[in-house]
C-alpha cells in the first residue's frame, strides 16, 4: 500500500457518508431542513451548508485555485436536493485529487487565506483536517436529523469488512 492510498479511502468514505446523510435528509417534512435545530449551527441547512462551503475552501486550496476566502461569498443553498448534489460534485472532485494524489505531493505547501492573513500548509495536513471537520460536523447533522424526527442513518460502516455497510461495497470497486 502507498502512503496515499489511505487519502482515496478517506474520500471514497467521505463521499459514502454524505450520500448516505443526504439520503435521509430527503425523508424530512416541509420547511424541517431549514427549522432550528440544536447545534453549533442553527440548523440542519445551516450545518450541511458549512460542511459544503468549508470542502469548497480547502478543495480550492488543495488545488491552488486562488479563489481563497471567495468561496464564502455565496447564499446557502436551500434545497436539500441541489445541497445533495452540490456536495456530491465537490465530493467526487476531492476522490479523484486523492486518486491522483502522490506521495511527493503530500509535503507541498498551499497557501490558505485566513481572516488574519496567509497561512501556508501541507497537502497532507489540508486533507487530514477536512476529512476530520466533515467528520466533526456530520456528527451534529446527525443529532440535529434525530431532533427533526428522522433516524440518522449508520456512518461508521464502511472501512470494515465485517461490518460494512451494504451501500458502501460500490466504493470500493
Amino acid at each position: 500500500m502507498t502512503r496515499t492510498a489511505p487519502y482515496l479511502k478517506m474520500a471514497l468514505n467521505n463521499a459514502w457518508a454524505n450520500a448516505t446523510l443526504y439520503a435521509a435528509v430527503q425523508g424530512l417534512p416541509e420547511g424541517a431542513f431549514s427549522a432550528p435545530a440544536p447545534g453549533f449551527f442553527e440548523s440542519l441547512q445551516r450545518t450541511l451548508n458549512h460542511i459544503y462551503e468549508v470542502d469548497l475552501y480547502y478543495f480550492d486550496a488543495l488545488k491552488a485555485g486562488g479563489r481563497g476566502r471567495t468561496v464564502y461569498d455565496r447564499a446557502d443553498v436551500e434545497s436539500p436536493t441541489d445541497l445533495a448534489q452540490a456536495q456530491a460534485n465537490v465530493d467526487l472532485q476531492l476522490a479523484r485529487f486523492c486518486k491522483e494524489l502522490t506521495e511527493d505531493q503530500l509535503p507541498l505547501e498551499r497557501l490558505t487565506e485566513r481572516k488574519d492573513g496567509i497561512a501556508f500548509e501541507t497537502v497532507e495536513a489540508l486533507l487530514l483536517h477536512l476529512f476530520q471537520h466533515q467528520i466533526h460536523h456530520r456528527g451534529q447533522a446527525h443529532v440535529q436529523l434525530h431532533h427533526l424526527g428522522i433516524e440518522p442513518p449508520q456512518l461508521d460502516e464502511f472501512h470494515l469488512d465485517y461490518d460494512r455497510a451494504p451501500t458502501a461495497q460500490a466504493y470500493f470497486k
